[in-house]
């Protein structure tokens, strides 16, 4: 199995916009922690901090620091996907800023990647800093499950809540899920090529929804419990206006590309899930 992870080729890319240096250096020397795994990262920065660019010099020879017109989060990550893809790498990890793991995480991702050929994308899982579980797998949204996560109480609709973050999953199992949190997509690059990049009409939010559920279509998009991962989600979305009204126009555009309430692929691939993983507590009618 440690053949496969140094003959997978693999980039990162990180998109920062005002990033606090301590937490950059901490993402990337995660992701340098094994030796020969990672071959670049790209620091793709919204910002074009001079702060940000700093940190990058200190990692001169496999950094490669990127200034970006703020265009968009996954906007900003397709400057590296291209690069990935003309590259010919095998693997392509798109990562937070503020994720952080210890060393053999990756390479065990990459060695699973290796092994399972059918899987085209893959997060782990993700833990809060604190140590509980961060829930960061899906089924495709319904405009309910959007409203009902961003921007209503914990106490409303406790079930429903329940069942759309698949709490009642078998923690040990790996599930092919068609929506994984964007705080770290590893990617099969030729797959990306294929299916398209992110959605550059997202400007944020929902780029992760909509690429994984067309990485979906092409292969398994799995949830692996092999490999820990510490996401600090900040939720800003939740404490900014700005960022909250950012987040609504955003999901507007992509329920009107998928469909707000009729949404064939969502109904099919949601209770294919249901039905291949019979999560317990889980019922079909919840997902439309």
């Amino acid at each position: 199995m440690a053949t496969f992870v140094f003959i997978m080729k693999l980039h990162a890319s990180i998109v920062t916009y005002n990033t606090d240096c301590a937490e950059l250096r901490k993402c990337i020397d995660s992701l340098l922690a094994d030796s020969g795994v990672v071959g670049r990262v790209y620091v793709v920065d919204n910002s074009s901090s001079e702060s940000t660019a700093a940190v990058c010099a200190e990692y001169s020879g496999i950094v490669k620091y990127i200034p970006h017109p703020n265009t968009g989060y996954g906007d900003a990550h397709n400057v590296a996907l291209h690069q990935s893809i003309e590259a010919d790498t095998a693997l392509h990890l798109v990562i937070n800023s503020d994720v952080y793991f210890r060393p053999g995480t990756l390479a065990a991702c990459v060695a699973y990647m290796a092994d399972n050929p059918e899987v085209v994308q893959l997060i782990p899982h993700t833990v809060y800093p604190d140590g509980s579980e961060q829930y960061v797998i899906h089924p495709l949204p319904t405009p309910l499950d959007m409203f009902m996560r961003g921007f209503m109480p914990e106490s409303w609709l406790k079930r429903r809540r329940r069942r759309y973050q698949l709490r009642d999953r078998d923690p040990k199992a790996t599930v092919n899920a068609p929506y994984h949190h964007g705080c770290f997509m590893l990617l099969r690059t030729a797959a990306v090529a294929s299916v398209g990049l992110f959605d550059p009409r997202f400007f944020m939010y929902p780029e992760d929804i909509d690429l994984t559920r067309r990485m979906h279509r092409l292969g398994r998009t799995v949830y692996w419990p092999g490999a820990e991962i510490v996401h600090a989600h900040r939720a800003e979305s939740k404490r900014s206006g700005r960022m909250r009204r950012i987040h609504i126009a955003n999901m507007l555009r992509y329920f009107r590309k998928w469909g707000f309430f009729f949404d064939l692929e969502r109904r099919q691939v949601n209770r294919r899930l249901m039905k291949e993983y019979n999560t317990k507590g889980l019922s079909n009618s919840v997902f439309k």
